[in-house]
């Protein structure tokens, strides 16, 4: 495993019968962006926990920088949980100096934007703003692995384009970078791609390695809630961004046979899938009995 930096081989995380993670088997090398992808409970943050050491492995081993997760690999590490790990009863810069003094490092400097926030409590911070300091904290130590857990939820599009070009940045100098996302659309800034569903891994590459042939249904109608109702009904993978309906990896005739029994009006058109539509039908498939 020369040159890997995070590292799981045959993971599995069982919480009594429940079994969160499902032999999964996943790496992380210097100077690559993975995105770890998949909708909410498909497992992402049972498995960071367990490569970063924060909760056992039922089966399996991880490794982190070479090794075991222990105190010292993990100094090594920039981590941004989904909560910030941030003390909200404590004001931007005592967080900063605090985590400083934790790695015994200098106190990084404050960007323009946090100045005037130096002495304001964390809590009370813009949920942005939070992010950045977050991000300040976990890089203060120039670590060599950068593991984020769903760093731009919740903040608008300007934000998560600023946190995205932090983390570009990262993986130019050389660290590896590890990051959960169910924001399907910034599967285009990852190097690599992770899908999780149901606790298993189930697809792995690039963004075009895992949409593949996979095409889909665009559904064009003036009575879209009928037409996405009867469609659903019907079992077909359906979704709705708007008031556009799209169905994936479905038959244009069956689509249509469908809509005339309910009397809906429609035309239909193959377009290419999206990754998110992808991912619906691996989720579907990781679900099957």
């Amino acid at each position: 495993m020369t040159g890997v930096l995070l590292h799981a081989g045959h993971v599995t995380r069982r919480f009594g019968a429940f079994v969160a993670v499902d032999d999964v088997s996943m790496q992380v090398r210097p100077g690559e962006v993975v995105g770890l992808l998949g909708a909410n409970g498909a497992g992402k943050t049972t498995l960071i926990r367990m490569l970063l050491g924060l909760i056992a492995v039922t089966s399996g081993r991880v490794d982190l920088l070479g090794g075991p997760p222990d105190r010292e690999r993990r100094r090594r590490l920039g981590y941004v949980p989904q909560g910030l790990g941030l003390y909200g009863d404590l004001t931007v810069r005592e967080n900063l100096t605090f985590s400083a003094r934790a790695y015994g490092t200098a106190e990084p400097a404050l960007p323009p934007a946090l100045k005037a926030y130096a002495d304001v409590l964390v809590r009370e911070l813009p949920l942005g703003a939070q992010r950045q300091v977050a991000f300040l904290a976990a890089l203060a130590h120039s670590p060599e692995v950068l593991v984020l857990d769903e760093p731009t939820s919740g903040v608008d599009a300007l934000a998560r384009a600023a946190l995205w070009d932090t983390i570009r940045a990262q993986a130019e100098r050389g660290a590896g970078v590890l990051v959960t996302t169910h924001y399907m659309q910034e599967a285009q800034q990852c190097d690599r791609l992770l899908l999780m569903a149901d606790g298993r891994l189930v697809a792995e590459g690039s963004e075009a390695d895992i949409i593949g042939s996979t095409t889909a249904v665009a559904v064009r109608t003036g009575d879209w809630a009928r037409a996405f109702a009867a469609l659903a009904a019907a079992g077909a993978p359906v979704m709705l961004a708007g008031r556009a309906i799209r169905v994936a990896n479905a038959d244009p005739a069956g689509l249509a046979g469908v809509l005339e029994a309910a009397g809906i009006e429609a035309s239909l058109e193959p377009v290419p899938a999206t990754i998110s539509e992808r991912m619906l039908m691996l989720s579907r498939q990781a679900k099957a009995p």
